[in-house]
């Protein structure tokens, strides 16, 4: 909601408005405008720091972009109260409620319903609605750079669609002479969109108006050829063939120029742009090749792009030495005499549509020189062609066919369910269902639709419950499908037959990763990445190379078919838990050292490679599982999964009675962080003292007790035992300084700062918490330094000179860098208590609602760590906001300047 409870209104298809109701809304100047219009564009999906500042300055970049950025920000949500403009991990994201572009798609979608249902008035209504949203240039307020070019290119080629289509409906009203008014101008405005013309030669015709019928269809002959030298292609001639014979079919109400048997029976649901880019591409460049995993749908866009007549179908073609009189064969070039592929050189070089070649894959090399020779043979040629990989050719263009879009996906699932179940209405929880099953499914659409089939029998739930055995219990693919196999099963093995060993080998060995996988990880299961390589070649795995780091996937239909085929499950998931143990055993230093965010972050990305491998740990190798759940304490904390951490700690512990001591005192050292956090520090004393009587009288776990001792001292913080704290910071200080821990002895130094505090000693605490910083500071240990300044502020959040503030400000965003939830929450805590003694309630107030919120989502208690135990009185009692401000609108708040004191 926006202004006064109104909806706000985001209008990019031409200058860019905001409304707030019937009234505008002025959000500023033109970099306001732009960078909403930037957020806008990316419909939801974050947009890191680094693009926002390419797109609101480009070179001319400010001195300290990301201040500047935060800035603008702060304004437009006081601008725009309620507008979901958001911070995560991928950086900000605005949740629009109404956009035109919106509502633009949302009046196509039901505009083709409605010509689906042979509604064609309203039909015409609604892509009239659709159009009159377009008031110029979409997305006027952002710069010139090739990433505006194609967003703005993808609307116009909608919209270029939407008018042809609005005509079509048009026509289908039997407004004739309507529909071929508004056709001249569209072929005026874009004469090279043969699909205008088929249309314009269609209205005329059955207006009674055969010869100028017949004249539109040699107009545009004439301009392809002095413009581009090209023939029109063989929907324009088809139609052409069928005036000249005057065929009664075109008479008839409808649009379809297409001859029967031309197009599969089933209707073409979430490849439109798909479909568009392809014709864009194909006007562009000679050779475009279409690649996807099995079940992407590849050969059924190249018919609904070319028609099914002017497919030439390879699947079929086993021997390679019969692949060009087979393509000649499929092109009707048998009317040449002499050598195949002379005739088919002639045949392409008469009629000059092009060449499409479909399955490819396994004549990749074949396939490959034989568009070479033809395309250097016939200039005019242009070839698409359909592979599970490129083929590699000189000037070739790849469009990847990727799964469908997530609300694509279920509308194919709907669409094929209520063919076989007539009358069929999907409700409320069918629908979460349907997402849950193309989730799983990853949105493959032979995979969909073969579950669409399956729903019949098992209904949408209960299909889901049967998909460990997906290639089962999806049966068989049905007759007149676009797909040679016979089953999904069968269409993968198609595809992994065409890999060499060590490919295969590899492919198998990476099915238990979760959620994907980063370059390391293929890489140790093989002598190199030639295989890696031609997996994503072969779109067997999928590369995620937009982020900072690359990362690899396998769809899980390609997962379920690599462990079928796996001859050692068993042991393929016991090497997958290998991997994790020595992921955590290498991130478990860092943690605590300089490199702790981006160990963080690497951590975050692998949490379902971490959950899988501890589960199986748990259950073959508890004792592992019991090692690399204590090492992932301060992941577990700094993440806020505190009651997953303890569980998983409480199972481990369990199942491994007999574990060697060392693994069973870090175990309950790191329990005892997680109940700290939580509130409960009676639990998390009583623990490190089992862990110190456990230790203490074992020689050779000196690094061990120390940081027994260390935590030991920490968790008497606020109200334990100042005598317990200043002996145990003492001696683990001691002992860190003897072994050189060097992230122990400024986070001792830190500890032991806090003790004397604790004991009365305040004047030595902030002493020795001060130097803590520099120690930590110099070492580079950011996270130690954030804390030691935290507890610092929290002596001082009293004191008069206002130096609380400055140091919670510092400490927030060092715990910002370092994705550190629970801490993060703690500081804003006390910046809370800091404002309100301030005298800014208001303030106060804020970044109490984010807590109050966080806390309750994550179980994290931050009042009650460290040196603080004030608790005003209803701060954190009842439910948590609603709608509370967000960690940015926090972090805004807390450093804002104005809030000096």
């Amino acid at each position: 909601m926006g202004l006064h409870g109104a909806v706000l209104t985001f209008a990019v298809l031409g200058p860019f408005e905001v409304r707030a109701g019937d009234q505008p809304v002025h959000v500023g100047g033109r970099l306001p405008r732009r960078l909403l219009a930037i957020l806008i564009a990316a419909e939801g999906r974050p947009v890191s720091d680094d693009s926002l500042a390419e797109g609101l300055w480009g070179e001319s970049r400010p001195r300290d972009p990301a201040s500047a950025l935060q800035v603008y920000v702060s304004r437009l949500r006081r601008v725009l109260p309620g507008t979901a403009l958001r911070r995560s991990p991928g950086g900000y994201r605005l949740l629009a409620e109404d956009t035109d572009v919106e509502r633009f798609r949302g009046h196509l979608l039901r505009a083709r319903a409605l010509v689906a249902g042979d509604r064609h008035a309203d039909a015409h209504e609604a892509f009239e609605a659709a159009l009159r949203l377009w008031r110029g240039t979409p997305y006027e307020d952002l710069a010139d750079d090739a990433s505006t070019a194609a967003i703005r290119a993808a609307l116009a080629e909608q919209r270029a669609g939407a008018e042809e289509e609005c005509a079509a409906a048009l026509m289908a009203t039997g407004d004739h002479a309507g529909a071929v008014a508004k056709l001249e101008r569209l072929v005026h405005a874009e004469p090279y969109r043969e699909r205008r013309w088929q249309l314009l030669a269609l209205a005329l015709y059955r207006s009674g108006r055969q010869a100028d019928a017949l004249n539109a269809v040699r107009r545009v002959r004439a301009l392809l050829a002095e413009e581009l030298g090209v023939d029109p292609g063989p929907e324009l001639r088809r139609i052409e063939g069928r005036i000249l014979a005057q065929d009664p079919a075109l008479a008839a109400t409808g649009v379809a120029a297409a001859t029967p048997g031309d197009r599969p029976l089933s209707s073409f649901i979430g490849r439109d742009a798909d479909l568009a880019l392809l014709d864009r591409l194909v006007s562009r460049h000679r050779l475009v090749t279409v690649v996807g995993p099995a079940g992407a749908g590849k050969t059924r866009l190249a018919v609904e792009w070319a028609g099914r007549d002017a497919v030439v179908r390879l699947a079929d073609v086993a021997d390679p030495a019969h692949l060009v009189s087979a393509v000649a064969a499929a092109v009707d070039a048998t009317g040449f005499a002499g050598d195949p592929y002379e005739a088919l050189v002639k045949r392409l070089r008469l009629h000059g549509e092009p060449l499409v070649l479909d399955n490819c894959e396994h004549l990749a090399g074949e396939a490959a020189r034989l568009v070479v020779d033809l395309l250097d043979r016939v200039p005019a040629l242009r070839v698409v062609a359909t592979s599970r990989g490129p083929l590699g050719v000189d000037g070739e263009h790849s469009l990847p066919l990727g799964p469908l879009a997530a609300d694509d996906a279920v509308a194919l699932l709907t669409d094929r369910i209520r063919a076989g179940r007539p009358g069929w209405v999907e409700q409320d929880a069918d629908r979460r269902d349907l997402h849950r099953l193309a989730d799983a499914l990853d949105h493959l659409p032979l995979a969909l639709e073969l579950a669409a089939a399956r729903v019949r029998t098992f209904g949408v739930r209960g299909l889901i419950e049967q998909l460990d055995d997906r290639f089962t219990v999806l049966g068989r693919i049905p007759h007149g499908t676009m797909t040679s196999h016979a089953t999904l099963q069968e269409a993968l093995a198609w595809s992994f037959d065409l890999l060499s060993g060590d490919e295969r080998d590899l492919a198998v060995r990476l099915w238990p990763y979760e959620g994907g996988f980063p370059l390391e990880a293929a890489a140790s299961a093989t002598a190199g990445l030639d295989s890696l390589v031609s997996l994503v070649d072969q779109s067997v795995v999928t590369a995620e190379t937009g982020g900072s780091t690359a990362r690899y996937r396998m769809l899980e239909t390609i997962r379920a078919y690599c462990r079928s085929v796996d001859p050692d499950p068993a042991g393929t998931r016991a090497a997958h838990a290998v991997w994790v143990r020595a992921l955590v055993a290498r991130a478990a230093g860092d943690l605590q050292g300089e490199r702790s965010a981006t160990t963080m972050a690497a951590l975050r990305r692998e949490l379902p490679n971490l959950r899988a491998g501890l589960a199986y740990d748990l259950t073959h190798a508890p004792v592992e599982a019991l090692r690399t759940a204590a090492r992932l304490m301060w992941f577990w904390i700094r993440s806020g999964l505190l009651d997953e951490g303890n569980r998983t700690l409480a199972a481990a512990l369990a199942a491994a009675p007999d574990a060697p001591l060392g693994d069973v005192v870090r175990a309950k050292a790191s329990s005892a962080g997680l109940y700290y956090f939580t509130g409960d520090v009676t639990t998390a004393r009583r623990l490190l003292s089992e862990a110190f009587l456990a230790v203490g009288s074992e020689p050779g776990h000196r690094s061990l007790l120390a940081e027994v001792r260390y935590y030991q001292a920490l968790v008497q913080l606020p109200g334990g035992d100042p005598a317990i704290a200043l002996t145990a910071s003492a001696e683990a200080h001691a002992i860190a300084t003897e072994t050189r821990t060097t992230w122990l002895i400024a986070a001792t130094a830190m500890a032991w700062g806090a003790a004397l505090v604790m004991a009365g000693r305040i004047a030595d605490g902030r002493r020795r918490l001060r130097a803590a910083v520099r120690l930590a500071d110099a070492s580079g240990l950011v996270w130690t330094a954030a804390l030691s300044e935290l507890m610092l502020a929290q002596t001082l959040v009293d004191a008069r000179d206002g130096e609380a503030l400055p140091l919670l400000r510092t400490s927030l965003r060092r715990f910002l860098t370092e994705g550190d939830l629970s801490n993060q929450l703690a500081v804003l805590h006390n910046g809370a208590l800091a404002l309100d003694a301030a005298g800014d309630p208001a303030g106060a107030a804020l970044l109490r609602d984010v807590v109050h919120f966080h806390q309750a989502r994550s179980g994290i208690r931050p009042a009650g760590t460290y040196l603080q135990s004030v608790m005003p009185h209803g701060w954190y009692e009842g439910a948590p906001p609603a709608q509370p401000p967000t960690l940015d609108d926090a972090v805004a708040v807390l450093t804002a300047p104005a809030r000096a004191v």
